[in-house]
């Protein structure tokens, strides 16, 4: 079956409804009439249905103070840990006073046991997307240890989609982590490097077996691209899918790996514009917020967010998955590509440049995917002072960010938030993997 566009049909053409941008606004308004206007068009922007049934997620405290010892061991040394898992948010928060650093973690990785937090919100505008073409299967690529292929089996599955997952390489001895689950929810193929090195085909070639002699093949990009503006609707509640149509024929829809199009931009900005209300962080005082990169999509989609909501936030990424010239490179994109896709008006407002994410290295810098000694008891640390699991490959570089943060900026400047992406069923495949330092534990 050939690959081609289905054509758009009434459930999800959808009109453009005007923007304002400045240009429209009379100079002799004042700004809180130019405030309102973005403000409407944000709401219009985010005006659709999702997957998740709402934004919500969990803010704890994090205080950072000094163990009473001289002795310096393991990466955080002396210091101990505790977590407020209520504290004060909102204007009380200006009343804090306390003699330690502290940081904020923003706790995406508890929305869902399998699907870590940045895949919940990528895939939170994509699945509704795919369901109003009449998608009927999702095809997706990663490594053994994927957590973008897990959150697209459990995601479809929760929604009547069916998933078919092509996997980097040789199928484990045992099978732990986001493989295995990947492997329940799912179908899993394992396929060797040398033809996993070209994607795009090895997708298109598995799409067309799935889809049959009478089915048909889309890539997600085409069908985003096909619109005049992304479809939008009130209606934020899981839809029974499609299995197949009348016929019995299939629609697969091709998502490239890692789901990094602009268009997850939006789970993420709906998330920033739930964290900016009045009774959680606002609108008003200026945040730090921490967060790992793998492909950086969630890093660009936050530090948009805070742009066209007009907040006071900036947004420091640890590279971990590329090169500084390559995270450049994807914020260059995904900021053109959502001008492109959806909005072009609300962006008019603004002198955009591509440089709204700082971009650091990790303290300790190595190729992507290994672990360094210490990092498995520094993980340990934290899960036995907090209840916060962080894996070595993610979430540890942005907690050592965070904490470095805090104690240079205790007395002064923007809060640390750490948005904590999840990543904690990695831990799996690692103690597979790295044994040794798995074996410390013991004691």
């Amino acid at each position: 079956m050939k690959l081609h566009h289905w054509p758009r049909s009434s459930v999800i053409a959808a009109k453009r409804n005007g923007v304002l941008s400045r240009n429209s606004v009379n100079n002799s308004q004042d700004a809180s009439q130019l405030k309102l206007c973005l403000e409407e068009s944000v709401s219009k922007l985010l005006n659709r249905r999702w997957t998740l049934e709402n934004p919500d997620t969990k803010v704890h405290q994090i205080t950072v103070s000094m163990k009473e010892t001289t002795s310096r061991s393991g990466i955080f040394g002396n210091v101990n840990f505790s977590i407020d898992a209520y504290p004060k948010l909102g204007d009380a928060m200006l009343d804090e006073r306390g003699k330690d650093p502290l940081f904020y973690v923003v706790r995406d990785d508890l929305l869902h046991p399998f699907v870590n937090g940045n895949k919940a919100r990528k895939l939170d505008v994509l699945l509704p997307i795919i369901e109003d073409c009449l998608g009927t299967d999702v095809v997706t690529c990663g490594g053994c240890q994927s957590a973008h292929t897990a959150a697209v089996a459990v995601s479809c599955a929760e929604r009547g989609l069916r998933s078919h997952l092509l996997l980097r390489g040789e199928q484990p001895e045992i099978m732990t982590g986001y493989n295995l689950i990947s492997s329940i929810y799912g179908n899993v193929i394992y396929v060797p490097r040398s033809l996993y090195a070209k994607r795009e085909e090895m997708l298109l070639r598995h799409a067309n077996v799935i889809a049959g002699p009478n089915g048909s093949v889309v890539w997600l990009n085409d069908i985003i691209d096909s619109f005049t503006d992304l479809p939008s609707g009130t209606n934020c509640m899981q839809t029974n899918a499609n299995r197949s149509t009348e016929d019995g024929t299939r629609k697969v829809v091709i998502v490239k790996e890692g789901a990094g199009d602009a268009v997850a931009l939006f789970g993420i900005i709906r998330q920033v514009k739930y964290l900016s209300q009045s009774h959680i962080l606002g609108k008003k005082r200026p945040y730090n917020f921490v967060i790992d990169a793998g492909t950086g999509t969630t890093a660009v989609g936050f530090a948009l967010g805070a742009l066209i909501l007009g907040l006071p936030w900036k947004v420091t990424s640890v590279m971990l998955a590329d090169t500084l010239d390559g995270y450049k490179k994807q914020e260059k994109r995904l900021i053109s590509d959502f001008k492109r896709y959806a909005a072009s008006d609300l962006i008019s407002n603004y002198e955009l440049k591509n440089d709204l994410v700082q971009w650091v290295h990790r303290e300790t810098p190595r190729k992507f995917g290994n672990v360094m000694e210490g990092e498995i008891k520094a993980c340990q640390q934290v899960a036995n002072q907090t209840g916060v699991p962080v894996d070595p490959i993610y979430t540890l570089a942005a907690w050592e960010l965070a904490v470095r943060l805090s104690q240079q900026q205790s007395d002064k400047g923007a809060k640390v938030v750490m948005l904590h992406t999840g990543g904690t069923l990695g831990m799996f495949g690692l103690a597979q993997r790295y044994k040794s330092y798995f074996s410390t534990l013991k004691g």
